[in-house]
């Protein structure tokens, strides 16, 4: 039997979609860097944190769970004392970071231009 879901066609321009929330989850500040992190291993929360400078304790618990709510991060507490949490990637998780560490990796290694395009850009404008 199909599902409500089986003809719809997820378009994350329009506002109802909920692709778009996904979308958002996974390319904002906190969401994408966080998902980069995990890319290169499993962390437990102070780890990420530290790995993810910046980000506040309270940003980064809601970005995970919105994260873990959309199937990108899994969250497994260890039975042991004092409690252990790590944090991984699903591979569906792994896949989206994968896209996104090669835009992180583009920005990155395109910086020189970017920052010439700024002292342009400020320099028209009467220099910022």
């Amino acid at each position: 039997m199909a599902s409500d879901t089986d003809d719809l066609a997820f378009d994350v321009f329009s506002r109802q979609c909920p692709s778009r929330s996904t979308l958002e989850h996974a390319t904002g500040r906190w969401g994408s860097l966080t998902l980069g992190a995990l890319h290169e291993e499993s962390l437990r929360f102070n780890e990420l944190r530290r790995r993810v400078d910046g980000v506040s304790e309270k940003m980064l618990s809601q970005t995970l769970h919105a994260l873990e709510r959309d199937g990108l991060v899994l969250r497994e507490a260890q039975p042991v004392n004092p409690p252990r949490v790590d944090y991984e990637l699903t591979p569906l998780g792994r896949e989206v970071a994968g896209r996104l560490l090669g835009l992180i990796h583009l920005v990155e290694g395109r910086m020189d231009d970017v920052l010439a395009a700024r002292t342009r850009y400020d320099e028209a404008r009467g220099g910022r």
